[in-house]
């Protein structure tokens, strides 16, 4: 037997149980996983609250984690019992003290990588990559926004961006987020609390304003960002933690400049066995040369993980969280 976390409804943080269940054994090219950390993201309450519809309920929940093989199907190749490995996508069910999934989901761990940091940047480690060297390829002097700089994958962009020798401007919601993300490597931060954020743009770009947009908040911040933008810019739309963008008049894209817009997800890029392990290769080459420092500031025991989420959702946390089977 083992335990996982499982939601039967939508709603708040309170309708996860932690329940007792018995590992199945893995099917043809799956793969079984005995989580040793597992990772905390915003995307894990879409799931919970029904903005992203699971499967099926009930569900399972959490797409992140590290561990060891413990089980292998048939057909898989790549992997064996006892290897070390780390995942960021699907199947939803990660909130688990074990975990099965396809084995071109996970990607192989280097032995300098340890499982909590696996854990803690897999999901937003991957992403960063996609969004710095693929959506955009990120080159040294471009200015940027970034929003919501001191979270999780905010965090790891400003380092990224830094080693790039790209200036990145992180918006932040206090002083003391706008001086973690100076300290990670923005180049300037702006606090939308106080200030006017496209107002600072123009300011701080003397009236270049930036060649790409990063938004994972959403709603509330996707007029802003297209004003932040240069003509011709790119706005890329990859997160909804203030609620999903709707109804949007394409026209707008021509009265603000011509711009282009996109609404990436990891999966689309991380969307075969090889093309996910070079972009983990990519993200662990980073760290390992001290570029990426991975800051795990909240961990939590599997059984406390509607608190974490709690605590997640009131922007009480900063850099990354992992919950601890």
């Amino acid at each position: 037997m083992a335990k996982r976390i499982q939601f039967s409804q939508h709603g708040g943080p309170e309708v996860l149980q932690l329940l007792d269940f018995e590992p199945a054994a893995p099917g043809p090219q799956q793969v079984r996983v005995r989580n040793q950390a597992i990772g905390l993201n915003f995307i894990d309450t879409y799931f919970r609250s029904g903005l992203y519809a699971p499967p099926s309920l009930p569900s399972g929940l959490g797409t992140e984690g590290a561990g060891v093989v413990e089980a292998v199907g048939e057909q898989v190749s790549r992997l064996k019992v006892g290897d070390r490995v780390a995942y960021g996508g699907g199947p939803l069910g990660a909130y688990s003290e074990v975990h099965t999934l396809p084995e071109a989901n996970l990607v192989k761990l280097p032995d300098s990588i340890s499982f909590e940091q696996a854990a803690a940047v897999m999901l937003k480690g991957l992403t960063v990559q996609y969004l710095f060297k693929q959506t955009y390829a990120l080159q040294p002097g471009d200015t940027i926004l970034f929003h919501a700089a001191a979270g999780g994958v905010g965090s790891l962009a400003c380092q990224w961006a830094n080693a790039i020798g790209a200036k990145l401007i992180g918006t932040v919601s206090s002083a003391g987020k706008a001086e973690r993300a100076k300290a990670l490597g923005a180049w300037e931060t702006i606090d939308y609390s106080r200030e006017d954020v496209a107002q600072r743009v123009l300011e701080l770009t003397d009236g270049k304003k930036c060649t790409v947009v990063y938004d994972g908040v959403g709603a509330d911040t996707w007029l802003t960002s297209l004003d932040c933008l240069q003509p011709r810019g790119l706005m890329v739309s990859f997160g909804n933690a203030s609620g999903a963008v709707s109804g949007v008049n394409l026209g707008i894209l021509a009265q603000k400049g011509s711009l282009y817009v996109t609404r990436p997800t990891l999966a689309t890029y991380a969307n075969t066995a090889e093309s996910t392990q070079a972009m983990a290769d990519d993200l662990f080459a980073m760290i390992s040369s001290g570029q990426l420092q991975v800051d795990i500031q909240q961990r939590y025991p599997l059984t406390e993980a509607a608190k974490a989420q709690t605590e997640l959702s009131a922007r009480r946390t900063v850099g990354s969280t992992i919950l601890l089977p």
